[in-house]
This record gives C-alpha cells, structure tokens and sequence, in this order.
C-alpha cells in the first residue's frame, strides 16, 4: 500500500460510522490484512451471489449496488461514494454477497475478505463488533428505505434519494448519476423523474449537467420529504 493508499484508508477508516469510538485499534491491523483494488468504469468489485464475502470500502470514485428482481431482472438500489462500507461475513450466519458493485466512474477501494477479517481478529478480537455495527447500520439505512417506499409520494422519495446520497459533503455536491437511474432507485419511470428533477431546478434546489446534477440545498430537499 503506498503512501497515497494509506492517507486514503486512515481518511475512510477515521471517520467510518461502523468502527465508531473505541475501535482506533482496529485500524492498523485492517491496514496490514486488507488491499487496494483499482477497478476502471464499468468494472465489477463483486457480484451477487459470491461466496467469497468480506467488505469493501470506497476510498475514491463511485459505485452503484444492484440486486436481483423478480423475472430476473437486476435493479439499481444504490450509489456510494468515498466513506462507505459494504459487506457482511460468512462467520456469523452470514451467506453469499446480497448486492452486485460496479464502479461508476474509475474507483479506487480498500477490500477486507473474510480471510482477512480471520486474521485481524486473531490480534483484534474487536473486530467482529465493528462488522456486526456495519450490518446494523446497512440494516436501519434499507428499513428507512422501506419506510419511504410505504410512506412517500414519488416526489417525496425522490427528494429524499437525493439529499441523502449527496449527504455528508457541502454543497454543491456533484452526483454522477443519470436521471434514468436515479429513476430506477425509487421506482420512477424516467419521464417522471425527469418532470420533478425539473421542479427541483426550478426551486433552486438542485443543477442538472451531462451524466448527473449538483445538489445546491440539500436541506430544502429534505423539507419536501418530510412536508
């Protein structure tokens, strides 16, 4: 790992919800056990259905997580960005990787297989709380996304999508998303989406460019969702 991979780790790993306070130590062996992979656009970080699990930690880029659905058809459910972590283990009823990753644009992320978290809780027990907080934090972010799915308008969930992948950054926060994928995210045909993206414009609330849109009041964005 050179210098460049390693300020980027310590810059995920420092501020990652799923390690919290109290976990510092966990940092150095994750270093030690974990590698970097440089994927282009386009390419895939794992598939659903792997068996080979573990986590992944964006570093640079973006991705995009799909999944299967019925007629087996794969559907966007999500992008991440530099920060977040996605993954589970085999070790505690765990089973084969739930989400497909592509990369979004040229990524760069920090993977930690099952054999590697194997070997840090060897000298950092520890680390299997740090998992089991990555698991619950995936958990509560897709019952919020049920939540919305049951409770919101299709505006409303929009606005919601949106300020929430753009969370975490000052505005304006650019998203390298199409309006037809971030259609596909809340169940919206692109036409839709586009009708409200548009209203959005108009509020002042987002900029629409090539191949995505700045978040310019994600606060605003959030009124609407929750009006």
């Amino acid at each position: 790992m050179d210098s460049e991979d390693r300020a980027l780790t310590l810059a995920a790993l420092c501020g990652a919800a799923w390690l919290g306070q109290g976990r510092e130590d966990l940092i150095g062996p994750i270093l030690a056990n974990a590698r970097i992979l440089r994927l282009s656009v386009g390419q895939w970080a794992q598939a659903e259905g792997d068996d080979e699990a573990g986590v992944l930690v964006v570093l640079s880029g973006s991705v995009q997580m799909l999944c299967k659905a019925p007629g087996d058809r794969e559907v966007l459910i999500g992008q991440a960005g530099p920060g977040v972590a996605i993954g589970q283990t085999t070790r505690f009823g765990g089973g084969p990787r739930l989400v497909t990753v592509i990369c979004q644009e040229d990524s760069r992320l920090l993977q930690v297989s099952d054999r590697a978290l194997g070997r840090i809780a060897q000298a950092a027990p520890r680390i299997w709380e740090a998992v089991a907080a990555l698991l619950y934090l995936q958990l509560r972010n897709l019952l919020q996304l049920v939540a919305e799915a049951a409770a919101l308008s299709p505006r409303q969930r929009l606005a919601a999508r949106i300020e929430l992948l753009a969370r975490g950054a000052p505005p304006p926060q650019t998203l390298r998303l199409t309006q037809q994928a971030l259609g596909e995210m809340v169940g919206l045909s692109r036409k839709a989406a586009n009708a409200h993206l548009a209203d959005f414009e108009r509020r002042g609330l987002i900029r629409r460019a090539y191949g995505g849109l700045a978040v310019i009041d994600p606060r605003g964005l959030r009124r609407i969702a929750e009006a």
